[in-house]
């Protein structure tokens, strides 16, 4: 019997927040404001496209709404954009981790993408896809170098997909934040490894 350690398994969220702020400083100074606040886990603190400084947190409801209350008194009107999900479907956390699961061709029977172009919206609608319909997540992906843009993959069986394409697309459309959605039936052995890739035309 191996007596190597496991690797610890990532902490359990029930609450996922998301700040946009319209300077670097000003997003670096709400960083440090909210991890003194309350336990939360940044996820990401980076600058994305329109020059915006993307901060992404998880953590229990209580500290994430202490530390989203800190940040945004902070702040002021330098936040530009705000979303907090209570009660976020574990897979969206597994997603932003970069967990995925791809499967093969044979596994796959239906594929849905939904692309938004603001990140927030994009995470709502992930969220509420996954909990209003029967699919798996494949994949999450923040594009920062495409003025912010965002999507996720979903599979399952095909009335499945297209209602999670539903009730994402709804979410979009209530945002005006749609870019386009998409199903793919019966995906080639040959799609398989080009989905999710980690960013356009880089080789590895």
């Amino acid at each position: 019997m191996s007596l190597e350690a496991a690797e610890p398994a990532p902490p359990s969220h029930d609450a996922l927040a998301l700040l946009e702020i319209d300077a670097v400083a000003t997003g670096l100074r709400c960083v440090d404001t909210m991890v003194k606040r309350a336990e939360v886990e940044i996820l990401e603190a980076n600058l994305v496209e329109p020059g915006r400084f993307l901060i992404l947190f998880a953590g229990g409801v209580a500290d994430v709404d202490e530390s989203w209350d800190a940040a945004l008194e902070f702040a002021g009107s330098a936040a530009v954009g705000r979303m907090k999900l209570a009660f976020v479907h574990p897979a969206v956390l597994a997603g932003l981790r970069g967990v995925e699961h791809r499967g093969t061709a044979d596994e796959l029977d239906t594929l849905g993408v939904i692309e938004g172009t603001g990140i927030a919206s994009v995470l709502e609608a992930c969220d509420r896809a996954l909990k209003d319909a029967g699919v798996n997540l494949v994949g999450l992906r923040i594009a920062g170098g495409l003025g912010g843009r965002a999507f996720f993959v979903v599979s399952g069986a095909q009335h499945d997909v297209e209602a999670a394409i539903d009730v994402g697309g709804s979410i979009l459309d209530s945002h005006g934040q749609r870019h386009r959605t998409e199903l793919i039936a019966r995906p080639h052995a040959e799609l398989v490894p080009w989905l999710l890739r980690p960013s356009p035309f880089q080789v590895r």
